[in-house]
C-alpha cells in the first residue's frame, strides 16, 4: 500500500515535452545520405628541419564504392563457398583453362540456339515401346587389360589388334527379352564400362565398348524405339569424343602450361599429333560403316590438333558417308548426329549442314519406297507413326540450318520442300525448326501447302498445330488473321479422335484468345465442350484442359468480361476429378488476385469467385497439408479483402456473413473475416464521426455480435486471446461498453487453458512469453475501461488477478512477477488525475470517480496484494542456484518504483534501498546497467521536481563483483 499510497503524480504533458529530443536545425546543402561518398585522404608529411612546417596534401577519390563490396575485398562470400564446395574446380591444373576455352566454343552458338540437352528428355518420354528388345554386351578378356612396363612395344602393338580382332569374332553376350527400362539400364553400364576402361587406361577396350553401342544404331527391329535407342547411344559416344580430346590435349601441356584458347595445329607437340593419327587410323580401319562413320564423328573435333582444315575436310567426306546407309531412318539419325556434332565444333561451316539436308532431299521418296513398306508390315506399324519417328531428327537438322540464317536461304528450303511429294513430313518439321516470325508472316502459304498434302501419310491436324505453335509466338499480317483461324478450325472442328482434336485446340486457343474478342473465345469454348463431352472423353485430357484455362485467364485478366463469357463456366464443369478441379481454381484465383487493382461489388464476380473458391474449400479434409491449407486460405483471403460494397455496409456484412458460412474449416478465412467485420465497425464509426445513430449504432452491435459469435470457433488459443482483446478494443470505440465487457470477460475466463507449450511454426515453445505479451497489452485496455455499475470497483483487473494467482507457472519461470510488476504500472496509472490516454465519446474511471478516495482506497488494497506477492517471490530466490534470477528481479521491481513511485516518502525510499542492495548482494548484478540506472537518477535530480533523488544518489552505493 506504500507503493500506491504514495504513487508519483503524473504531468504526462510536461513529461513528454522534457523527454522529446532536441531539435537541431541542419544545413544538408549538397548531402544527400543516399548520394555516393566522396572520400578525401589526408597524407602529413613532417620535415626533419626543427621549426619547418608540416606540408599536408589531399587527394581526393571520387570512386564509388558498394560498403556491402568492400567488405568482402570484392569477393563475394556464397561464390567462395560454391568454389570451395566443388571439387572439381581444383582437380587439374588445366581445368579452368579448358572450361574457359569450351565455354567460348559454345558461346559460338548463342543462347536464342536451342541446345540437344533441351530435347533429349522430350525423345525419351515420347518414344517408348512394352516390345522386348536385345543387345550385344561385350564381353571383357584378360587381353584387354593394360601391359605391363616390361612388354616390349611389339608385344603390346600385336596384343592390341588381336583385341580389335575378337570384337569381330564375337566376344559378345547377346541379351534378349528385354524390357525397354532393363535396355536403358544396361546401356548406363555400357557407359560407365567405358569411363572404367578409360580410367584403368584401357583404351582398346574402350574404343571396342563403342564400337559395339554404334552397331546398335543399325538395328530396327523394334522401329518405334529407334530415336530414343539413338539418344541413349550417341550419349555413350559424345563421353569417348570428350574423353578422347580431353586425353590429347593433355599430352599438349608445356610446363604444366595448357594450350590457349584458340591453338593452331603448329603448337601442338608431335606426341599429341601421332596418337591423335594413331586414333583415327584406328577408327578407319573398323569394317562396318555405321560403327565406322559414328565413332569418327564423335572425336571429329580432335581434328584441330592435326591441320586448321581438318575439321572442313572431313565433314563433307562424313556426309558422303552418310549415302552408303540404305535404311533412311538409321541415315536420317546419323546426318542429325553429324549436325550437332558439327554446330558444336563448327558452326560456321554451314555449307557441309546444307549440303547434309540437301542430300536427304534426294533421298526422300526411299521413305515411301517397298523395302521400308515391308518392314512396317513386318512390324505391324502404320506410316502415320512410322513418319513421326522421323521428326526429331529432321527438325533437328533443319533448327541447325535455320539458326540465324538469312531470309533468302530458308525461302529456298521451303520451295524444295514445296516441290516433292508427300512432303508433309518435311513441312510439319520446317514450322517447328525455322524462327516463327519467318512462318507467321507467310502463314497464308503454309496453309495453302498444308491443304495440297496428302492426308494418309502425316495427318493435316498435326502441320496445323504446327503452325498454331509459330502463331502463339509471333503474330501474322492483320488482314490475315480472322482467314487463318477459320482455315485452321475448319480442319481442328471435324476431327473424330478427342485426343487429336483437344492437342490442337489448346494451340489454337491461345491464338484466338490474342487476336479476338471474347466472341470468338466463346465459340472455341462451345466447341471444345461440344467434343470433349461425349463419353466422357475430358477425364483423358485434363493436362490439355488445363492449359487452355490457364491461356484464356492468361490473355482475359479483366473478370467481369471473363465471367461474361458465357461457356466459361461449363467449361470448368468438365474438370471432374477433385485435384484438378482445385488446381484450376486455384489459378484462377491467383490470376484474380494478381491482376484485380479495384474492389469490387460485381455479382457476376462474386458469385463465380465465390463458387470457385468453395470448391478450395470444399476440398480441404483431415489428410490436406498445413501448408495446402495455408495457400487455399491466403487466396480466398485475397479475394475477401477485394470485395467492398462502398457505403452499402450492411450488404458487406451480408457478405461476410455468407463468406463465414461457406469457409468454416479454413481457419485463416474466419480470422480475416473477423478482422474484416472490425473494420467495417470502424469504418461505420468513421463516417459518422464517433455520433452513431440509432440505426448505425444497431448495425455496429451486429458487426460485434458476428465477432463474438464467431472467435469461439477457432482452435488457436492465442488467436482467440487476441480476437477477444482486439474486437473488445473495436466495441469500445463504438461505445458498445456492454459488448466491450462481454470481450474482456472472455479474455479473462479463456487465460487459465492456456497450455504450458504451445506449436509455433511447427516447432513446440513455451507459452509464457506469449501469454506476459497478451497480458501487457491487456492491461493497457483496461486502463481506459469504465466499471460496469453493477460489478464493483475494478472488476475486470481483479478477475484478471485471481486467474493470474490460479495459474500454473514453471517453477524456473519469474513470469508471474514480472506480470504483477505491470499490474503496478497500470494501477499507478489509474490513480492519477487524468489518465495518459482515453476513448474518445467514452468516459474512463478517472472521470467517473474523480479521484474519489474510496476507489483510491480500493487501488491501495489490490497493490498490497500485488507487492506482496512479488516480496515473497524474492525470497523464495534466495537459495543458491537462482540468486542469480533474484539480482534481475530486484533491479526490475526497483525501476518500476523509480518510475512510478512517490520516492519522498521514506518507506518507499527505504524499500528502493533494500532492493538496491539486493540486486548487488551476491555479486551477479551487471555493472554497466547499475551504472548508468545510477548515473539516470542524477540526471533526474538535477529537474526542480526530482531533488529528492539527489538524496537517494548518496543511498545507492556501486558493489564491485569482488
Amino acid at each position: 500500500s506504500v507503493f500506491l499510497r504514495h504513487a508519483r503524480s503524473r504531468n504526462y504533458v510536461s513529461e513528454s515535452e522534457v523527454c522529446k529530443l532536441e531539435s537541431v536545425p541542419l544545413d544538408f546543402g549538397d548531402y544527400h545520405p543516399l548520394k555516393p561518398i566522396t572520400v578525401t585522404e589526408s597524407k602529413t608529411k613532417k620535415m626533419n628541419r626543427k621549426g619547418s612546417t608540416s606540408s599536408t596534401s589531399s587527394s581526393s577519390s571520387s570512386s564509388v564504392m558498394d560498403p556491402l563490396s568492400s567488405v568482402f575485398d570484392g569477393t563475394d562470400p556464397l561464390s567462395l563457398f560454391a568454389a570451395a564446395a566443388d571439387p572439381v574446380t581444383t582437380a587439374h591444373p588445366m581445368d579452368g583453362a579448358r572450361r574457359k576455352r569450351e565455354k567460348d566454343e559454345s558461346s559460338a552458338v548463342g543462347n536464342d540456339f536451342e541446345p540437344w540437352s533441351s530435347k533429349r528428355g522430350e525423345i525419351l518420354a515420347r518414344y517408348t515401346t512394352t516390345e522386348k528388345l536385345s543387345i550385344n554386351l561385350y564381353m571383357g578378356s584378360e587381353k584387354g587389360k593394360a601391359t605391363t612396363s616390361g612388354s616390349a612395344v611389339s608385344e603390346k602393338v600385336r596384343t592390341r589388334l588381336e583385341e580389335l580382332d575378337d570384337l569381330e569374332e564375337g566376344s559378345q553376350k547377346e541379351l534378349l527379352n528385354l524390357t525397354q527400362q532393363d535396355y536403358m539400364n544396361r546401356i548406363e553400364e555400357l557407359n560407365q564400362s567405358l569411363k572404367d576402361a578409360w580410367s584403368s587406361d584401357q583404351k582398346v577396350k574402350a574404343l571396342k565398348i563403342v564400337i559395339q553401342c554404334s552397331k546398335l544404331l543399325s538395328d530396327t527391329t523394334v522401329i518405334q524405339f529407334y530415336p530414343s535407342k539413338f539418344v541413349l547411344i550417341t550419349d555413350i559416344l559424345d563421353t569417348f569424343g570428350k574423353l578422347v580430346y580431353e586425353r590429347i590435349l593433355s599430352m599438349c601441356m608445356d610446363n604444366r602450361v595448357s594450350l590457349p584458347d584458340n591453338f593452331s595445329p603448329e603448337s601442338v607437340n608431335d606426341t599429341a599429333k601421332e596418337t591423335c593419327l594413331n586414333w583415327f587410323f584406328k577408327i578407319a580401319s573398323i569394317r562396318e560403316l555405321i560403327p565406322r562413320f559414328y565413332v569418327e564423328a564423335a572425336i571429329l573435333k580432335c581434328n584441330k590438333f592435326l591441320s586448321k582444315t581438318g575439321i572442313s575436310e572431313c565433314l563433307p567426306r562424313l556426309t558422303s558417308m552418310i549415302r552408303g546407309i540404305g535404311d533412311p531412318l538409321v541415315a536420317i539419325y546419323a546426318r542429325a548426329y553429324l549436325c550437332r556434332v558439327g554446330m558444336e565444333v563448327a558452326p560456321q561451316l554451314k555449307e557441309s549442314l546444307n549440303k547434309n539436308f540437301f542430300d536427304f532431299l534426294l533421298t526422300f521418296k526411299q521413305i515411301h519406297g517397298d523395302t521400308v513398306q515391308n518392314q512396317l508390315v513386318v512390324q505391324c506399324v502404320e506410316i502415320p507413326l512410322y513418319l513421326t519417328l522421323y521428326s526429331p531428327a529432321i527438325d533437328w537438322i533443319l533448327q541447325c540450318i535455320a539458326y540465324r540464317a538469312p531470309d533468302v536461304l530458308l525461302t529456298e528450303m521451303m520451295e524444295r520442300c514445296k516441290k516433292l511429294g508427300n512432303n508433309a513430313l518435311l513441312l510439319n518439321s520446317v514450322m517447328s525448326a525455322f524462327r516463327a516470325e519467318f512462318i507467321a508472316a507467310r502463314s497464308m502459304d503454309f496453309i495453302g501447302m498444308i491443304k495440297e498434302c496428302d492426308e494418309s501419310g502425316f495427318p493435316k491436324h498435326l502441320l496445323f498445330r504446327s503452325l498454331g505453335l509459330n502463331l502463339a509466338l509471333a503474330d501474322p499480317p492483320e488482314n490475315d488473321r480472322l482467314q487463318i483461324l477459320n482455315e485452321a478450325w475448319k480442319v481442328i472442328t471435324k476431327l473424330k479422335n478427342p485426343q487429336d482434336y483437344i492437342n490442337c485446340a489448346e494451340v489454337w486457343v491461345e491464338y484466338t484468345c490474342r487476336h479476338f474478342s471474347k466472341r470468338e473465345v466463346n465459340t472455341v469454348l462451345a466447341d471444345v465442350i461440344k467434343h470433349m463431352t461425349p463419353d466422357r472423353a475430358f477425364e483423358d485430357a485434363y493436362p490439355q484442359l488445363q492449359s487452355i484455362i490457364q491461356k484464356v485467364i492468361t490473355y482475359i485478366y479483366d473478370f467481369a468480361l471473363l465471367f461474361s463469357v458465357e461457356k466459361f463456366l461449363p467449361f470448368l464443369d468438365m474438370f471432374q476429378k477433385e485435384s484438378v478441379r482445385v488446381e484450376v481454381c486455384k489459378c484462377i484465383m491467383e490470376s484474380f488476385i494478381k491482376h484485380q487493382q479495384e474492389s469490387t461489388k460485381d455479382p457476376v464476380i462474386l458469385n463465380a469467385l465465390l463458387h470457385i473458391c468453395k470448391t478450395t474449400h470444399d476440398s480441404v479434409n483431415a489428410l490436406t497439408l498445413e501448408d495446402e491449407k495455408r495457400m487455399l486460405a491466403a487466396l480466398i483471403n485475397g479475394f475477401i479483402k477485394m470485395v467492398s460494397f462502398g457505403r452499402d455496409f450492411e450488404q458487406q456484412l451480408s457478405f461476410y456473413v455468407e463468406a463465414r458460412s461457406m469457409f468454416c474449416n479454413l481457419e485463416p478465412v474466419l480470422v480475416q473475416l473477423i478482422h474484416s467485420v472490425n473494420q467495417l465497425a470502424m469504418e461505420t464509426r468513421r463516417v459518422m464521426k464517433g455520433n452513431h445513430s440509432r440505426k448505425t449504432a444497431a448495425f455496429v452491435r451486429a458487426c460485434v455480435a458476428f465477432c463474438f459469435i464467431t472467435i469461439p470457433s477457432l482452435s488457436s488459443i492465442f488467436t482467440r486471446l487476441n480476437l477477444y482483446l482486439h474486437s473488445g478494443q473495436v466495441a469500445l470505440a463504438n461505445q458498445c461498453l456492454s459488448q466491450a465487457d462481454a470481450f474482456f470477460k472472455a479474455a479473462v475466463s479463456l487465460v487459465p487453458e492456456v497450455p504450458k507449450m504451445i506449436s509455433v511454426d511447427g516447432k513446440m515453445r513455451p507459452s509464457d512469453a506469449f501469454l506476459l505479451e497478451f497480458l501487457c497489452n491487456f492491461f493497457s485496455t483496461l486502463l481506459v475501461v469504465p466499471d460496469h455499475p453493477e460489478q464493483g470497483v475494478l472488476f475486470l483487473v481483479r478477475g484478471l488477478l485471481n486467474v493470474i494467482q490460479d495459474y500454473t507457472w514453471e517453477d524456473n519461470s519469474d513470469d508471474k512477477v514480472r506480470i504483477y510488476t505491470n499490474v503496478l504500472h497500470l494501477l499507478s496509472a489509474m490513480t492519477q488525475e487524468a489518465f495518459i490516454y482515453h476513448v474518445d465519446k467514452v468516459d474512463s474511471n478517472d472521470t467517473l470517480y474523480g479521484g474519489d478516495s474510496k476507489f483510491l482506497a480500493e487501488i491501495n488494497k489490490l497493490s498490497e496484494t500485488v507487492v506482496s506477492q512479488i516480496l515473497d517471490h524474492l525470497k523464495t530466490l534466495g537459495k543458491e542456484e537462482t540468486l542469480k534470477r533474484q539480482s534481475q528481479l530486484a533491479l526490475y521491481f526497483f525501476n518500476t518504483i523509480l518510475a512510478h513511485g512517490d520516492l519522498r516518502n521514506n518507506r518507499l525510499n527505504q524499500l528502493s534501498v533494500n532492493l538496491w542492495n539486493l540486486a548487488q548482494k551476491h555479486g551477479f548484478a551487471d555493472t554497466k546497467t547499475m551504472v548508468k540506472t545510477l548515473e539516470y537518477i542524477k540526471k533526474r535530480s538535477k529537474q526542480s521536481e526530482m531533488s529528492h533523488f539527489t538524496d537517494l544518489a548518496l543511498r545507492l552505493p556501486l558493489q564491485s563483483r569482488t
